[in-house]
């Protein structure tokens, strides 16, 4: 059997035709002028999708710490014991006046994203529900929640309310799973992918690398997603935290972050990709080819518990790059 060359995979992709695990893998371990041509593929496939312009997304983080699940890279965590603040959920006013400055800046999408397994309480649920509304109405964005997991009732009544978009990362593949959280099933994340879709949302659903899966369970991600249709990809780069069981992993090679970002778009050709958490300290001199690998979009402003960039160094990497902003 001969082996993947770049311009069959680039034209494979172009053309919808599945582009195999062993051309993912030999997407993941190029160099020199193949990783080259890869590349420039993914960005073709990236411009022919969405032309030249990229999509910003901001969130807030809206409840935060004390989750009872046990993901080894989270702050948020119940099980570590890290500096991430910890909160109750902020006021309707405060999420909507987030979301008036994410507008403001450019922001195509805002996220509310709270801690926890689910929101069990009614109460709590009502203020989500009365800003997404208050955000559809008053403001330019689509809103988007991060709630953890859902059932199909909630997952109407947030569609209901104007929330456009559903966020929920697996964060890694099936068989890796099991090494990163043992707190609930990887099954529960497939249906509540699966309920926010019947529901009418759309799906923003990624993961984070650099957790130590290997490079096939990186592809094993990327073809659950694309078996889920879902309609974005956010990809994170692991940012170890002191006090995480993974604080003493090493940070990815800019480049290994290029090839996943180039990887997810050959098998996700007409799918949106941003690049969000992490970005600074993985791709650090390279954060600017994130869209020369194939990525659509990314996340401005700060993370959940660490600090992105300045808004400033963004926008003029952006002016540079000669990239448009995607209007609201």
């Amino acid at each position: 059997m001969p082996s993947p060359n770049a311009e069959e995979i680039y034209f494979k992709a172009v053309n919808r035709n599945p582009v195999s695990a062993d051309e993912a893998l030999f997407i993941l371990n190029s160099d020199g002028a193949d990783l080259t041509l890869l590349l420039a593929g993914a960005h073709r496939l990236r411009e022919r999708h969405f032309g030249s312009t990229i999509e910003l997304c901001s969130i807030i983080n809206a409840k935060s710490g004390r989750c009872a699940e046990n993901c080894a890279f989270c702050a948020q965590s119940a099980h570590h014991k890290t500096d991430a603040p910890v909160f109750p959920l902020r006021s309707e006013d405060e999420i909507v006046g987030g979301a008036k400055i994410a507008d403001a800046e450019g922001s195509h999408c805002y996220g509310i994203v709270t801690s926890g397994t689910r929101i069990d309480s009614d109460e709590e649920f009502q203020v989500i529900l009365n800003s997404l509304r208050r955000i559809a109405d008053e403001t330019s964005i689509d809103p988007s929640a991060s709630l953890g997991i859902l059932d199909g009732e909630r997952a109407h009544q947030l569609a209901a309310s104007g929330c456009a978009t559903y966020h929920h990362n697996l964060e890694t593949a099936r068989s890796f799973f099991p090494e990163i959280c043992t707190t609930h099933d990887y099954e529960e994340d497939i249906e509540t992918v699966r309920l926010a879709k019947q529901a009418g949302m759309k799906v923003c659903c990624g993961g984070i690398f650099g957790l130590g899966e290997s490079l096939e369970q990186r592809v094993e991600l990327a073809t659950t997603l694309q078996s889920l249709d879902v309609d974005s990809v956010p990809l994170n780069f692991l940012n170890p935290i002191e006090g995480t069981r993974l604080q003493k992993s090493k940070n990815l090679n800019p480049l290994d972050c290029l090839r996943i970002i180039a990887m997810f778009r050959y098998l996700l050709p007409d799918k949106k990709i941003a690049v969000c958490g992490g970005r600074e300290i993985n791709l650090r001199q390279l954060q600017s080819w994130m869209f020369m690998a194939g990525a659509s979009g990314t996340m401005i402003g700060n993370y959940l518990t660490t600090s992105g960039r300045q808004k400033s160094d963004d926008l003029a990497m952006f002016t540079d790059l000669e990239v448009r902003i995607e209007s609201c």
